[in-house]
C-alpha cells in the first residue's frame, strides 16, 4: 500500500487527501469570489496543496475551531482559517488565547480583496495571514503556528478491513480492569495485530439474555460509523466470554468527568461543546431511524482531547416504523420519557426527553436527576406536570427552556437533535450564565 492510500485510510490529515476536491478556479493562485453576501457562495478560495497552507480547515463549525484549537499541541497564536457558514463573510479566522478561543470575520471588499479591519486589505488569504504573523490580530496577540491536526478517526484504525469482524482470543490482551455490570466486565487490554492498539475489551458474562444482548449490540454497531459514536474494531464469538472489541477512551465516562470538576473551574465553554458534540452523536443515529433508549452521562466517553463519544448500545434499536414497543421494566427510570415508562413506547423522541436529562447532568456537574423521587413514583409526578428544577449554576434562563421543551409531555412538540445541535450551536455563543431561569 501507498503512503497516500495508507494516510487516506487511516482518516489522517495528509497533504493529498486533505483539502476538499472539484472547487478550484483555472488559477487558484488568485482566486475570486461571486460575492460575500451571496446565497450561494463559491468557495473557490481553497488553498494549494502545500504545507504553508494548512491553516485552512474548510467547513468546520465554530465550536469544532474551539475544541480543535484547545487541544493539546496548541498554544497562544495557533490559528484556522474556516468557512464560516453566514451570508455576511465566508471565512473566519479562529485563534487561540491562552484558555479561550477569539473569532475575527475575514471580510472582502468591492475589489475582491480581504481584511480584517477595512484599513489593511489584502489580495488573498495568504498575504493576509502572512501579515498577521508580524501585527497584532487582537490587543497583543499574533498568529504563530496553523492548528494541530486533527486526531485520526478512531475506528480506520482498525488493521483489518470493516466487515472482517471476527478475530481469534488470542489475538487480545486484557491488561486492566476498567468497569463492571450486570452483564459484562470492561477491560483495558491490546490488540496484538499487525500493528499494537491499545483497546477497549467487554467481556460478556455467560447466559442466554447476555448472548441476545451481544447479538443485537454487536450488529448495531457494525451498521453506524461517526466521529461521534463508539467505533466498534472486532469481535470474538467463539467460546466463553464474548468479546466486543472497541477505541479506548482513556478519560472514561461523561459523568465521572463531570463530577471531577471543581466549582472553580468550570468552563461553560467546554460543557457546551460536549452538549453539542452529544446532539450531534444523537444527530446521526436520527437520521438513520435509530433509538438509543439508554442515553445517560454515565454512557458518553470521553477521549484525551474531550471528543464524546456516545456508547452502550445493548438497548438500541433500528426502528422500520416511528416507533418501537417493549414492556421490558429493566429501564433507567429517570431518563426515560414517561410514554415509554408507562406503555413502553419508545420514538426518537423519547431519545429527546433522555438528552434533556443528559443535558441538566452536562451543566449540573453531575446531579442525580428526582434524587427524592422512587422510581415507582416517578410517573404519577411527571404526569402532574413536574419537571427537573434548572441547574444552581452554568445555566441561562434559555438553556432551561430548551431543557423544558425536550420534557414537553407530547413527544411530537419535542425538539428533533438537528434542531438541538443548531440551538445548542446558537446558545454557546452568547453568555449562558445570564438571567436565572424560573422554575417550573
Amino acid at each position: 500500500m501507498d503512503m497516500d492510500a495508507k494516510w487516506a485510510r487511516m482518516g489522517t490529515c495528509h497533504t493529498t487527501t486533505w483539502w476538499r476536491k472539484g472547487l478550484w478556479k483555472n488559477n487558484p493562485q488568485t482566486p475570486t469570489l461571486t460575492s460575500s453576501h451571496s446565497p450561494n457562495p463559491d468557495y473557490s478560495l481553497y488553498p494549494q496543496l502545500e504545507p504553508n497552507h494548512w491553516w485552512f480547515f474548510g467547513e468546520v463549525s465554530r465550536n469544532e475551531a474551539v475544541s480543535m484549537l484547545m487541544k493539546e499541541g496548541n498554544q497562544t497564536g495557533s490559528f484556522l482559517v474556516r468557512i464560516s457558514g453566514k451570508k455576511e463573510f465566508l471565512y473566519a479566522l479562529s485563534v487561540r488565547a491562552q484558555d479561550t478561543v477569539k473569532h475575527f470575520r475575514i471580510m472582502q471588499n468591492s475589489k475582491g480583496k480581504y481584511y480584517l479591519n477595512n484599513v489593511i486589505p489584502f489580495p488573498d488569504l495568504n498575504h493576509l495571514i502572512s501579515a498577521y504573523h508580524e501585527k497584532n490580530v487582537s490587543q497583543g496577540l499574533i498568529l504563530t503556528t496553523p492548528c494541530a491536526k486533527n486526531e485520526p478517526v478512531a475506528y480506520d484504525l482498525s488493521p483489518v478491513p470493516l466487515d472482517e469482524w471476527e478475530r481469534p482470543k488470542e489475538e487480545f490482551t486484557l491488561t486492566r480492569k476498567l468497569g463492571s455490570g450486570n452483564f459484562s466486565d470492561v477491560y483495558e487490554g491490546c490488540w496484538n495485530g499487525r500493528v499494537q492498539i491499545k483497546v477497549a475489551i467487554k467481556t460478556i458474562k455467560q447466559g442466554v439474555t447476555n448472548t441476545e444482548i451481544f447479538i443485537k449490540e454487536t450488529a448495531f454497531l457494525k451498521t453506524l460509523r461517526h466521529r461521534n459514536l463508539l467505533s466498534l474494531y472486532a469481535i470474538c464469538s467463539v467460546g466463553d466470554p464474548y468479546y466486543i472489541v472497541t477505541e479506548l477512551l482513556p478519560k472514561g465516562d461523561l459523568l465521572k468527568y463531570l463530577r471531577g470538576i471543581e466549582e472553580d473551574e468550570v468552563k461553560v465553554d467546554g460543557l457546551m461543546d460536549i452538549a453539542v458534540q452529544v446532539a450531534e452523536g444523537m444527530r446521526y443515529l436520527e437520521s438513520k431511524k435509530c433509538i438509543h433508549r439508554d442515553l445517560a452521562a454515565r454512557n458518553i466517553l470521553l477521549s484525551q482531547n474531550n471528543i464524546c463519544k456516545i456508547a452502550d448500545f445493548g438497548m438500541a434499536r433500528i426502528i422500520k416504523d416511528d416507533y418501537y414497543v417493549t414492556m421490558s421494566k429493566e429501564i433507567p427510570f429517570k431518563w426515560t420519557a414517561p410514554e415509554a415508562i408507562g406503555f413502553g413506547r419508545y420514538t426518537i423522541k423519547s431519545d429527546v426527553w433522555s438528552f434533556g436529562i443528559l443535558l441538566h447532568e452536562i451543566m449540573s456537574l453531575g446531579m442525580i436527576p428526582y434524587p427524592e423521587i422512587q422510581n415507582g413514583k416517578l410517573l404519577q409526578f411527571l404526569k402532574q406536570g413536574h419537571r427537573l428544577q434548572a441547574p444552581p449554576r452554568n445555566c441561562s434562563k434559555k438553556l432551561y427552556d430548551l431543557m423544558l421543551d425536550c420534557w414537553n409531555e407530547n413527544p411530537h412538540k419535542r425538539p428533533s437533535f438537528e434542531e438541538l445541535k443548531a440551538k445548542l450551536e446558537s446558545l454557546a455563543n452568547y453568555d449562558l450564565t445570564d438571567a436565572s431561569p424560573k422554575q417550573p
